[in-house]
């Protein structure tokens, strides 16, 4: 499952959702900035950045960090972005506050001793979904989060069904896709009518699911493109960028035949011409 896919749309949609999980959350919180920043000179990308906004009294940028899966690297790569970005914007904000996001406690780096001063200095927060509770006692933001982390098909089904009916007593359109978006990547090999019948959607409701699969299909297509042809253009990305889920299936299946970015290129002309 994409679960940084998950939690960018959650960022984007939601920023303000971050600060449910600060203590002491600023005073313009629900002005903040979401983006998610690449540092190029190390290729170096930070999962978000929470940017105050512009008559902010206090200029603290937020970074947040969501870990799936162990990673032993996890804190030396995320405060050397957190830093490095600090660096190339050092005039622009005078505090931050570091957010990491585990599924579990147990997905931390084995040995945090080299890091002790920063995550022990108050700048920096980590959760950990597992221990947060039942997603009913949540709101609907929080909830969300915990979907994600939940391994149960029965149990992510019926925490689904439970959001949705939240979600619609709301009036909340985006969570209803968010949702959806969610149990399309936990249950990717049912088809649209199955996963709208297993949440009680109608069929015109969940537009999300078919976003869902073209965001999966274009990202797929494009690690099969990098391996058969190598590296391409960005110019060449945005064409695939923009291709429908019918075209993205019709890639898969000539790409098979590619040998050189060449028949890239004529594929993608053939499809503007037609």
């Amino acid at each position: 499952m994409r679960r940084d896919t998950i939690f960018y749309k959650l960022f984007k949609q939601f920023p303000g959702l971050l600060f449910e999980l600060v203590d002491e959350p600023p005073s313009e919180a629900e002005n903040y900035q979401f983006e998610s920043v690449e540092v190029k000179e190390t290729a170096f990308r930070i999962d978000g950045v929470f940017l105050p906004p512009a008559d902010a009294v206090s200029k603290t940028v937020f970074f947040a960090e969501v870990q799936f899966q162990k990673d032993e690297d996890l804190y030396h790569r995320f405060f050397s972005e957190l830093f490095l970005f600090l660096y190339r914007n050092s005039i622009r904000y005078d505090d931050w506050f570091g957010v990491i996001i585990f599924a579990s406690r147990s997905l931390e780096p084995s040995n945090s001793t080299i890091h002790r001063a920063l995550l022990e200095s108050g700048q920096v927060r980590r959760v950990y979904l597992d221990e947060l509770g039942d997603l009913r006692q949540q709101p609907l933001g929080l909830g969300l989060m915990l979907l994600t982390n939940v391994t149960s098909e029965t149990e992510a089904v019926e925490g689904a069904r439970f959001l949705l009916e939240q979600a619609r007593q709301q009036s909340e359109q985006a969570i209803i896709d968010l949702v959806t978006t969610i149990i399309v990547y936990k249950f990717a090999n049912l088809s649209r009518e199955e996963i709208a019948a297993m949440l009680g959607l109608n069929l015109e409701e969940p537009r999300a699911i078919r976003e869902a699969k073209e965001e999966e299909a274009r990202s797929l297509i494009l690690r099969l493109l990098n391996r058969r042809v190598g590296e391409f253009p960005e110019s060449l990305q945005r064409q695939i960028q923009v291709l429908s889920l019918e075209q993205l299936e019709a890639l898969g299946d000539a790409l098979l035949d590619f040998s050189s970015l060449a028949d890239l290129e004529g594929w993608l002309q053939s499809q503007q011409s037609g």
